[in-house]
């Protein structure tokens, strides 16, 4: 066996796992937090609770998908009221806002894990992860939240490839992140446009689209698809549906981003460093 197999990395989180006793962990439903919460259940059990924070730039669906996973599993899960929104400046959109948001969940969580007698918090990162900006990791560092996927040096395919495995139904799901990243940073954040965001990208999902994100550039709309998906986006009985109905939702043009999808795409108007 390969010492960096991914079988062999699934060993190594286990272990950690067992040796952490006891975790509370965010659950967001998506691909790295269902299997982190899926093998630390295997491991741990009952000593293992999910935390899923609700707020409007989470969507309901995400939400639900997440209430699902728990209950067919027989996971404990607590659902906190966690509202960005809220936050001291978070709503102005700097370039730290993931920090702000993270900070604050992650401190709720904990009071929860120390609530229900469990010694750690758990979130899902992994090792793509190191690569971006990627400022809600200060949190996870300061609040010594632990990342057992990173720790384990497991990747996003190699996630993708586990889940498969243990029969996860996340392992090909798209990735997804809260809708408060499809602003351009400074761009004030408000229900309205959170709104406007989440029913755009589920009409395109709803059109069986897969990859993809509506960035918001104050009234235009920035609509980013998988590279192979594009041509069929542009398509005239695609972009007459898509485009109007966008502009029900009061985006004044709907643009498609030649690029395609890129992860953390609005990390470019960052300077360089």
């Amino acid at each position: 066996m390969e010492l960096n197999a991914p079988s062999q990395k699934l060993k190594i989180l286990r272990a950690y796992l067992q040796n952490l006793g006891s975790v509370a962990i965010a659950f967001s439903s998506g691909v790295d937090s269902t299997f982190l919460l899926k093998v630390a259940h295997d491991v741990l059990g009952k000593n293992v609770i999910a935390v899923t924070a609700r707020s409007c730039s989470f969507p309901v669906r995400e939400l639900k998908e997440a209430e699902a996973f728990c209950q067919k599993e027989g996971i404990r899960h607590i659902i906190v009221d966690s509202e960005e929104l809220n936050i001291e400046g978070f709503r102005h959109n700097p370039k730290n806002r993931c920090y702000l948001c993270k900070h604050e969940l992650f401190t709720k969580i904990i009071a929860i894990a120390r609530e229900n007698n469990l010694a750690y918090v758990a979130e899902g990162s992994n090792m793509d992860d190191n690569g971006d900006y990627r400022p809600g990791l200060q949190a996870v560092t300061e609040l010594h939240v632990v990342s057992p996927l990173r720790y384990a040096g497991l990747y996003k395919e190699e996630i993708r490839q586990l889940s498969k495995e243990l029969g996860l139904p996340t392992w090909n799901k798209q990735s997804f992140a809260c809708l408060s990243s499809r602003f351009v940073y400074g761009e004030e954040i408000s229900r309205e446009k959170l709104s406007m965001v989440d029913k755009a990208e589920q009409f395109l999902l709803d059109l069986g689209f897969k990859q993809l994100r509506v960035r918001i550039h104050g009234t235009i709309a920035r609509i980013e698809v998988a590279q192979e998906e594009i041509s069929r986006l542009a398509a005239p009985e695609n972009r007459r549906q898509i485009s109007l109905y966008l502009h029900q939702l009061g985006f004044s043009y709907v643009t498609l981003d030649m690029d395609g999808y890129q992860t953390g795409s609005m990390n470019r108007t960052l300077p360089k460093k």
